[in-house]
């Protein structure tokens, strides 16, 4: 059979019900090739969000700091480098201009990105360069991240797992047996790690990564676009219809929480005001209690899916049609706009 979805607000507007090649799973659902139908957007009152290093083509997919600089990745090997925490930026395209999909800030202070294309990018020097590394898999990879410890890691198709310990010279690759896509991959620690995927999976890990266990599952087999732990017993996860699930017995039992719209949620972030949710619609939500508040942002027709975690009380987000803002997420700021 064949299935073709018509592209929306940068989803599809459908997902099949019938089973899907795995290919053809991977390309309805990865953010990259799907920049969608966005109305063009007027950023000249977005206020102090962007220098001219954005622009309207761009399409953001990631945004990872350490103490010195803010990386944001996106489509056609975009890479934006600030080093004033997200007030000003410049510009770069990667050759080839790869469709950039994560990226991670690594504990020497060096970045990796991954690409559609299986490449893993390095920058050792704080965004500046980079270099590619071809990842040893047939398996389209999703997520990447660098631990604790410094070992590179990647997630994705036929649930597979990649990690380096040699920053790319050698590759282990293992999976955790299932026909599925690993779409989030967060390590908490050196040993403790957790996966969410495709068909509601959840695993943990306990030592480093060397094995995995299932940590139960989503509810109706909910599809993660999103998922954010801060131990292994509890964590959240979004996606779809902008549903939020919380758990906190390790993914045991899930219980959904209120969200102000039905909006996608493609990623989660915090600061010292709280855990936050970005998505579809230029969204941003806060949590309060066991509810998600809407935090007020432009009226843009454009998908949020690159979020920074900060100390501070500013949230750097990025999406689509090179919409890139800081938000001041003062609680009391919140209350007077609502």
């Amino acid at each position: 059979m064949s299935f073709t979805p018509k592209p929306c607000n940068g989803l599809p507007c459908a997902i099949a019900t019938p089973r899907l090649p795995r290919a053809t799973l991977a390309l309805l659902l990865l953010p990259v090739l799907l920049a969608g139908c966005e109305a063009e957007l007027n950023l000249a009152a977005v206020g102090e969000a962007t220098s001219h290093a954005s622009l309207r083509t761009d399409h953001y997919q990631a945004l990872a700091s350490n103490a010195a600089v803010s990386v944001l990745v996106g489509n056609d090997g975009v890479v934006l480098v600030s080093q004033d925490q997200g007030l000003t930026w410049q510009r770069q395209q990667l050759p080839g201009q790869p469709g950039l999909i994560d990226v991670d800030a690594c504990p020497d202070g060096s970045f990796i990105a991954l690409g559609f294309d299986n490449q893993l990018w390095h920058s050792a020097d704080q965004g500046l360069s980079w270099n590619a590394h071809a990842l040893p898999t047939q398996e389209q990879m999703l997520t990447a991240t660098c631990t604790p410890d410094g070992a590179w890691w990647a997630a994705g198709g036929f649930t597979t797992l990649l990690n380096s310990r040699d920053q790319g010279a050698n590759w282990d690759e293992t999976s955790l047996d299932e026909d599925a896509m690993l779409t989030t991959l967060q390590f908490l620690d050196a040993q403790q790690a957790v996966v969410t995927g495709e068909f509601g999976l959840v695993f943990s890990s306990t030592d480093g990564g060397q094995s995995w266990q299932a940590s139960g599952r989503l509810p109706e087999e909910f599809y993660p676009h999103a998922s954010r732990f801060v131990s292994l017993d509890e964590g959240w996860v979004g996606g779809l219809n902008g549903f939020i699930y919380h758990t906190r017995d390790g993914g045991q039992s899930w219980q959904r929480q209120a969200t102000p719209s039905a909006a996608p949620i493609f990623n989660f972030s915090a600061n010292r005001d709280g855990l936050f949710a970005i998505g579809d619609h230029s969204s941003v939500l806060r949590l309060s209690g066991e509810r998600w508040l809407a935090v007020p942002t432009p009226n843009a027709p454009a998908y949020l899916r690159a979020a920074g975690n900060g100390t501070d009380h500013r949230l750097t987000v990025a999406g689509g049609r090179g919409l890139l803002l800081n938000l001041d997420t003062r609680p009391a700021l919140a209350a007077q706009a609502q």
